[in-house]
Formats: structure tokens, sequence, C-alpha cells
């Protein structure tokens, strides 16, 4: 169950096109006669709305401009093998910090020089890798897919592309090839196929100056290796990344491809730097705002000019990389009032593109820029990201990717829409002006304050208004619904045919069909409903950290939360009984009743204003929301609440076809690597599951201890004083997962002080880079009077953990019906012995009675 969805940064869409290069990757399977299991399906399709036809350059639209860039990528993308660069090779290396690959004997032919770079080479032969996972996560991670905790791996053919001088190192141990010109008949296909992947990234490194700030400056390898033992696989190392050493492979389950990340890491001289959880690829660029002036064509089209704004910060790049829509054709790109040239992935036409996407534009200047220049870059594009859902709601399949931006960077927005009168459209920031009448309206959204995303909707709105304790305004959206809907309530309720007869003979209609939900009729109660949450989380949290907020209804059960507005579900608009009519789980009712509108609501606080700084670090973003939901629910039905953290264990503890636990996906800080052809869930399951079964630990592992402190406090003060410092600390910034830590280790209390260090390193250590549902029970206990009480003694039992996990845990005493918390004790290791003192009356001892600890059910 995924709650939001969140945009891939720009990284992790560059590295896309070079990972889910499928056409390729069957071809040179088929070549080197191994089975071509993965031919069947391409990557997984983006949950974007798709426009009802896809192909290349439309008739009458405008080229491209053609340039030196364009044609430096195309020979880029489709180098071949030289003919005269094909040897014999023996006992030669290629080194790249952790990464350790031996060519020990094989023919391998160089590509074409393009400019004067060759660029990569195919091997045929025997050859090794060796790859050491720096911790356990990457161990557990790379075991997972694997089977071994290290890379040990033979292989009998390589791909490699590089932007260095591998040729050269390899010279040594080049010597003739007798069958030259065979191995170029055969091989010279597949090269040509396989090059496009890396085209991209290379431009990059011929274009740019190079920047000295990574390690070693601007390297890249990739392999693509084969073996006897795992088939296809990838071997990145690139210091662009923010983890410069990877490795993946393509999988398919259930006809559907995967990209399995095996493991990723930083590589040894950046860990040795010490900036291991906090290092981030240096920024060239920083935005400052978005001028954009859309028109709007339902059903379908989008046309915009956008204007960006940039500071450069460092001196040498010609060639940046934009995100935009597949869907959306970029017209123009100007600067200084000249076009420039572009590239939109101009390769990939018909199905190929429908297939791979269209989510990258670079745009090439014609001299580096300069650091302290400020550019404006005006964009004019236009494509078709709009899909009508029935009910007067329309699906904005490009929400955060129908203008060009480069990531998740926070910038100011102005934006202008004009569309036609019949519609309402709501949008992030605050309505600056409208004008209505006559055939088309236009309105003026700008923001209060610079926001890493802006978007909109569009629909045939019903409004209902309130008001926070706060004076917040709360604004709610609300239409009819989607043909689902429709579709479901055309059917009568049908009585089943007696056992026997033979099944031509169709079910007969007993009853009309329910009548069709109305969600505009609830939008009332759903303004409300995030009013009161607003209030709950500005007690808490600090104040809610924009001017309003807008909920606006959409096609599907998924939802979203943007700075100022909501995109919700059509189900979280539904009464009571017009979710039974739609026969939702007993755990959907509550998530669509109760819990998603004030999960959204809680993202206003933790995601839109607090952002995160990696993939390893969204688990913070969406547990802290879902575990705040958890808190409300608590406090108006705490039955549900305890219903929900059941549902997270179950589903953590459930296993898959194959017999594995939901919990082997890996720990929190694996984040998009969590879903996997192992666990297609994983991501969904992991960070908002046992993510938020993280806070609930820690948050009652303050309270107990702030209660054995000082019994008379409110037990959650140092919990709601870690999240407001959290709020305060990074209102507008990105938070790490280290960074966190530090914000409650501030005021860590001494029960939870293990080994008398004021540290959390051994519950993030454990916990949140761990994946483990272990069982406690208690053992040898015995009750001794001690002085005006009981001394309380025994053993704490520990199974289905590492042997390096450490908890603690609430002891409470039991006596005539009434529980004692009498203590916190870590438990370390299989068997932890305890004394604690207990008051008289005690019959028993209880580990942890009202289940604040995650453990197996």
């Amino acid at each position: 169950m995924r709650i939001v969805t969140r945009r891939v940064s720009l990284a992790v869409a560059l590295l896309a096109c070079a990972w889910l290069a499928v056409p390729a990757e069957g071809q040179f399977r088929q070549s080197v006669g191994a089975p071509n299991a993965l031919e069947a399906g391409g990557p997984r399709e983006s949950k974007e709305a798709a426009p009802k036809s896809q192909t290349g350059q439309g008739a009458g639209e405008p080229a491209p401009p053609r340039g030196p860039a364009a044609e430096l990528y195309r020979r880029l993308h489709s180098a071949g093998l030289d003919p005269n660069g094909i040897y014999h090779i023996r006992d030669a290396f290629l080194e790249r910090e952790d990464i350790h690959i031996a060519l020990d004997d094989g023919v391998i032919g160089f590509m074409q020089a393009v400019d004067g770079h060759i660029t990569g080479a195919l091997f045929i032969g025997e050859g090794d890798l060796l790859l050491v996972p720096p911790d356990q996560a990457e161990r557990t991670s790379l075991a997972l897919f694997t089977g071994m905790a290290v890379m040990e791996e033979k292989f009998t053919s390589a791909f490699f592309r590089f932007n260095d001088d591998t040729f050269e190192q390899l010279k040594g141990s080049l010597r003739p090839e007798e069958n030259a010109a065979d191995f170029y008949s055969r091989w010279d296909g597949a090269v040509r196929s396989l090059a496009n992947a890396d085209a991209l990234r290379l431009l990059l490194s011929y274009m740019n100056k190079p920047n000295p700030l990574p390690p070693g400056g601007d390297r890249l390898l990739r392999a693509r290796l084969q073996g006897p033992r795992m088939g296809t696989f990838d071997v990145f190392f690139d210091t662009l990344a923010t983890e410069q050493v990877a490795v993946g492979s393509l999988a398919s389950k259930d006809g559907i491809s995967y990209y399995d990340v095996l493991t990723s890491f930083p590589m040894r001289s950046v860990r040795k730097a010490h900036v291991y959880d906090n290092y981030q690829s240096p920024a060239t660029m920083d935005i400052i705002g978005f001028k954009i002036k859309a028109q709007l064509q339902p059903p379908e089209t989008l046309s915009a000019d956008a204007e960006v704004t940039m500071d450069v910060k460092d001196d040498g790049e010609r060639l940046l990389l934009f995100e935009l829509s597949r869907y959306l054709k970029v017209k123009q790109v100007e600067y200084n009032g000249k076009p420039l040239e572009f590239l939109q992935n101009e390769a990939l036409e018909g199905t190929a593109l429908a297939r791979r996407g269209n989510d990258l534009v670079g745009v090439v200047f014609p001299e580096p820029l300069k650091a302290g220049t400020r550019v404006v870059l005006k964009f004019s594009y236009a494509g078709q990201v709009m899909s009508e859902a029935g009910g007067g709601l329309f699906y904005v399949g490009a929400r955060g990717a129908w203008y060009p931006n480069r990531g998740l960077k926070k910038a100011n927005f102005d934006l202008e829409f004009q569309y036609p009168a019949p519609w309402t459209l709501v949008a992030t920031g605050h309505r600056a002006s409208e004008q209505t009448g006559g055939a088309m309206q236009t309105s003026h959204w700008v923001s209060d304050r610079p926001l890493p995303v802006a978007g909109f909707n569009l629909g045939r709105y019903q409004r209902a208004e309130t008001k926070t304790a706060g004076g917040v305004t709360v604004e709610a959206f609300a239409a009819g619904v989607e043909s689902e809907f429709t579709n479901k309530n055309t059917e009568a309720v049908l009585i089943p045919p007696p056992a026997g007869v033979p099944s031509p003979i169709k079910s007969q209609p007993i009853s009309a069909p329910p009548p069709l939900p109305r969600p505009a009729s609830n939008a009332e109660m759903v303004a409300q409903t995030s009013a009161r949450a607003v209030d709950f989380f500005s007690q808490r949290f600090g104040p809610y950290p924009f001017s309003s907020l807008a909920i606006s209804q959409i096609p599907g059960r998924n939802s979203q939360s943007w700075p100022g507005l909501v995109f919700l579900s059509s189900y979280a608009f539904l009464s009571d009984r017009e979710l039974e009519v739609a026969k939702v789980s007993p755990f959907q009712l509550i998530l669509f009743r109760d819990f998603m509108q004030v999960h959204e609501t809680a993202h206003q606080w933790w995601g839109d204003l607090v952002g995160w700084k990696s993939y390893r670090d969204e688990w913070i973003i969406e547990a802290l929301a879902n575990y705040s939901a958890v808190m409300a629910l608590q406090k108006d039905r705490p039955t549900e609440m305890n219903s929900v953290l059941e549902y997270y264990r179950r589903e953590l503890a459930a296993t898959n076809a194959d017999g594995e636990e939901t919990a082997q996906a890996g720990p929190v800080t694996l984040g998009v690597r969590l879903s996997s052809s192992h666990f297609p869930d994983g991501f969904n399951l992991i960070s908002y599951g046992r993510g938020t079964w993280l806070f609930h630990m820690l948050r009652y592992m303050l309270r107990n201890a702030h209660s054995l402190e000082k019994p008379n406090a409110d037990p959650d003060e140092l919990f709601c004083r870690g999240l407001r410092r959290l709020r305060e600390q990074y209102a507008g910034k990105d938070v790490s997962t280290r960074e966190l830590q530090a914000v409650f280790e501030e005021e860590l209390p001494p029960a939870l002080r293990y080994e008398n260090r004021k540290s959390l390193d051994w519950f993030f250590e454990s916990w949140v880079n761990g994946n483990a549902l272990p069982q406690f029970e208690l053992k040898d206990v015995k009750l001794i009077k001690h002085g005006e009480g009981l001394s309380a003694s025994g053993k704490i039992v520990e199974k289905d953990a590492p042997q390096d996990l450490v908890t603690s845990l609430p002891i409470y005493a039991s006596s005539a019906n009434k529980l004692v918390l009498v203590g916190q004790v870590f438990a370390d290791g299989e068997e932890t012995t305890f004394r604690l003192s207990a008051p008289t009356g005690t019959k028993k001892l209880v580990i942890d009675p009202y289940h604040t600890v995650l453990t197996k059910p």
C-alpha cells in the first residue's frame, strides 16, 4: 500500500537511462548464447497518465537545433568496434577503488574513437570480479540476491564503457589477435546496440569541464558482465554519482521486469574522508525560481512557456540536464533571446519512446558557463499530460515533471494558468489574482516560500471551506466519481448458479445496482478533517508552514501531498456506507476514512517543509507522516491505531512465494531499492510499515524513560520536543538519518544511554539500519522482599535476532489487575540478566504488555 508517490531524482533518472537498456541487454545475451529470459516485457511503466497515442516528432513541429552536441551524442550513441582495435589480452587488471576486475585471458575489441576518445570495449574470455561491500546492510542486500555477502564472480564476457584512460592502462597487456576479423563481424552489431545506454553520461564528460570536486575528478566505468552463476549483471563506478559504486541486474517476475540494485555505496576514498552519511554530488547550479505560463486545453493538452532562473556556482558547464515528462515535447529553448541546441532523447522513437520514456532534456550552451553568472532559460513545450477520468475529474499524470526542473531543489514559483471557463483550477502557493468571464479564465499563483515542487489540478469541482483554530483556511475541492465507480455500480448484485450447473449458465441479477457515490457531498467533511489535523500537528510540531491548504480530489486509490496542496484519492471522499459498497477491506476502511488524509496533511511538515537528503533518508519523511497520522488516530480511535500497527507487524512477517519474509527486503535506509523482483512492494511495506514502528518505538522509549524520571510530566514531552526541534532546524532544508539521530540525542534521558553513552547509535545501528523481527521472553524471574518493596531479577531471552541487536525493553510489574512500569532494560544478545525494584504486591513481571516494541507476531 503506497499512500504517497514521489518523483525520482535527476541522478536516478540519468542512471536509469543506462540501467534499463532492455533491447541492448537482450541482443547481447542472445549473442553470447545465454538464455534470453529477460526479453519479455520492458521496464515497469511510470504511473503517469499516458496520452492516447505516442509517436515521435509530430508533423509540423519545429525540429530541434542540429549542432555539435547532437552530432557528438549520435556518435557516442552508435559507436561500434574498431576493426583495427582488436587484441588478445592476458593478465590485465582494472582497479576502481572497491572494484577489482581481472581479465585473465581472452580477446578484447575496443570501440571506435569518438573525437579522439576511446570510450568502450568488449571482452570475451575468462575474467574475475571481486567486490566487498563496506557494511553489514550492504552485505545483507547483496546476499539477498546472490546468496553471498561478497562478490567473487567469474565472467566469460564483458562490455565496458568508460571516459578515462582505460585503453592506456590495458596497453601493456595487449597482443595481436589472429581472428580479429571474425571477432569484429560477430560482435560489432551487439556493441553498437549496447553503446546507447551511456551516451548521455559520456556527453556530460566531454562537453563539461572536469569538475575537481569529486574525488578523482569525473571518472566513469560501467561493466556489463556475464558469468555462469549470475548471468548478466552491471557494475558501476561513477564519481559524479552520490554513491559511486553499485551493482545491479535485470530480473523478471510475473511478466514484469525489475532492475534489482544488489548493492550501492560511496567509494573507499569518500568513506575515508568521513563523509559517508552526508556526501552529496556537488551542485553546480542554484535554482532561484520558475515563472511559468501554461495553457490547458482539456481533456489532454498542456502547452507552456517556462522561465527557469539559475545562478552558476562553478565554471565549465556547457550541457545542463533537466527532467521533463516523457509526454511533453520541447519546441525551443532560449537564452538571452537566442535559441539553444537541445537534446530530448532524440534517438528514441515509437515503441522505444513509449517503453523507455522521454524524461531528460539536455540544454547546450555555446560557451562554458562562468561561476557567478545568472542564467535565465526559456522553454517552450507542449504535450498530452492530462487525462479525464470521468465525473468531472482530471488526472495530471506529470504532476512532478510538467515543467523542466533539476530535481527537488527549493525555488520560488510564479504560475499563470489559462483554462476553459467551466473548470476550476487549484495550485500550489496562493492565488494572487483571477480573471473570469468569457470562454477562458486565468488564475495567477505565487509561492509563499521556496518550494521543492509545484503543481496544479483541474476539475468540475464543488468547493467547501473551513478554518483551523489558528486561522488557516482549508478548502476541499470535490467532483463526481471516476469511471471505475461507474462501471462497478452498473453491475447488478448477482446470485450464483446452483452447484453442479454447467458454467455457461450465468448468475442471475436479483437486485438493482447501488447508487453512485457522491464525493462532492462529503467535501465539507474532508475540509474539517484536515483542519483538525492541522490544529493537532501545529500544537505538537510547530505552526502550519503555508498560508492555506487545499484538498483536491483525484481518481484512483493513491494520494500525494505537495506544499499547500493535497491530491486526495476519491476513496477518501466517500462515506462509510459508500466504502462498504466499494467492498474495501477492514484495513482499507480505516485507511480511507481515518488515515490517508491525515497522513497527507502531516506531509505539509514532513516532506514539503522538511525534505530528505538522499534515497536513504526518504523513509524519515514517509514514516514520520505515517506516524503523525498514527498519533492523531490514537487520540480519537485508539483501537484503530492498534489495528494499523498490528497490520504493519503482520505484513512485515508475511512471506512471499519463495518463503522470504518481507522484513528481509532490507532496512528502511535502502529506500527505493527495497522494491525489487523479490519484493515488488518492498518500499511501501518497509518505509511505511517498519518506519512507522521505528518512530513508535522511539516515542515510547522516550515516553517510558521520561515517566520513570518525572512521573507527573507530560509523557510525550521529549518526543514532541524532538520533532519541534527537527522542524525548527530543518525548515526549508533536507535532513539525513544521521541528523535525525542527532536531534533526538540532544536530550537523551539516562535510562536510554546504553553503556552510559549519550548516544542513540545502538538504536540506529541495530534497528534503523537493520531488519530484525525478534522475539523476547522472561526467564528465571525471582521476586524477593527488599526494604519496603521487592527486588526483581531474571533473564531476557532473545530469539530470531542478530547477535548485535540491542533493544530497550519496558518491564512492568503486574499485581491485582494493575500494571506498573518499573524499568527499561537493554537486551543485548541471546540472554540478558537484570535486577529491578518492584512494588509490594507484585505477582509477576511482564515485558512490553502494550506492544511498543516491534516483534514477530
